[in-house]
């Protein structure tokens, strides 16, 4: 790989920031945002882009996108929950709210293979706002009813997902001992567990 980036005159150091991997990391569930930058129309449909060409259960393609700007982020905000596992707080804080929000939705009844797109999917649209600067977070907890019958949606919303620039300090830490696989903070970073490779692999 060395030998084809030199010959290709690729700066190692530089792919390295695209990289799969590094996009990964940077790939975290954000519950704090810069609400004074405001998200472009043309930056969502960039994110939402990648699904005509990610893999669909039978090349179905049952997914629907309605693209949320700042002049109607007030229709979403008000209906969804950040940050669950966190009880005693109130998210997003004051000032760190999104402004912006893909909704997906499906054009069938949701069953098994639906929600297998909606991963990949999903997945996929995070890690392209990551490319380009962005982040976000997959929410299922939110009023699916009033968020359909604010936006006028023909079809049944099954997430939301706030896009924005992150405010956030995000760390990830090893599995504790006790198995707690819940997220926390303390002194303002967002600590989130997670299983080793070993413990991935049976």
């Amino acid at each position: 790989m060395e030998q084809f980036r030199s010959k290709a005159g690729v700066n190692p150091a530089k792919s390295s920031k695209g990289s799969l991997s590094a996009l990964l990391l940077k790939n975290r569930s954000t519950r704090g945002f810069d609400s004074s930058f405001k998200v472009r129309k043309d930056q969502l449909c960039r994110i939402v882009s990648v699904n005509n060409k990610v893999a669909s259960a039978r090349n179905r393609q049952v997914l629907r996108f309605c693209l949320v700007t700042d002049e109607k982020a007030h229709l979403v905000l008000p209906h969804i929950k950040m940050g669950s596992a966190l009880s005693d707080m109130q998210l997003p804080l004051p000032d760190t709210e999104p402004n912006a929000f893909i909704v997906v939705c499906s054009v069938e009844t949701p069953h098994v293979s639906t929600y297998i797109d909606l991963g990949i999917s999903v997945q996929s649209m995070l890690l392209q706002a990551v490319e380009i600067g962005l982040n976000g977070i997959c929410l299922m907890s939110f009023d699916k009813n009033k968020i359909k019958e604010n936006l006028s949606l023909p079809y049944e919303p099954l997430v939301v997902l706030p896009i924005g620039k992150s405010i956030e300090n995000i760390q990830l830490v090893d599995m504790p001992a006790d198995g707690g696989c819940n997220y926390y903070r303390e002194n303002g970073i967002h600590y989130v567990p997670k299983l080793s490779v070993d413990d991935l692999i049976i």
